[in-house]
């Protein structure tokens, strides 16, 4: 062997990915960022916030926490969405396929998503 030493190589699995423990707090906080961000640019209070899981569930979102953490978040639902609609479901990271933010104009300012006091 030549006096060159052997690096070791990090796999790419190694890195974060979605639905593993990883800086899911870092995600909300980005998201609610692009959430305030569309708001402004759009000229509205409030966007209108829906997210599609892996599963197909689609749901207008009241709210996003990084809690539990470990890979999962919570989200929110709006209750006037549906009746039989959870109060709060937790979910990997992984499962949520699309997020999709609007205007939350007059007729629809019931589903606008409530984000955290900015600070």
């Amino acid at each position: 062997m030549s006096g060159r030493r052997r690096r070791r190589r990090t796999a790419f699995s190694s890195v974060w990915t979605p639905g593993t423990a990883g800086p899911q707090d870092e995600f909300v906080q980005r998201l609610h960022a692009s959430i305030r961000r569309f708001a402004a640019d759009e000229g509205v209070e409030q966007a209108a916030v829906h997210v599609e899981l892996a599963d197909g569930a689609r749901f207008a979102l009241y709210a996003l926490s990084a809690e539990p953490g470990f890979g999962f978040v919570t989200i929110r639902p709006h209750p006037q969405d549906r009746e039989d609609m959870p109060g709060e479901l937790v979910v990997p990271v992984g499962s949520i396929r699309r997020i999709e933010l609007d205007r939350a104009v007059e007729e629809r300012a019931r589903i606008g998503f409530s984000l955290p006091a900015a600070g």
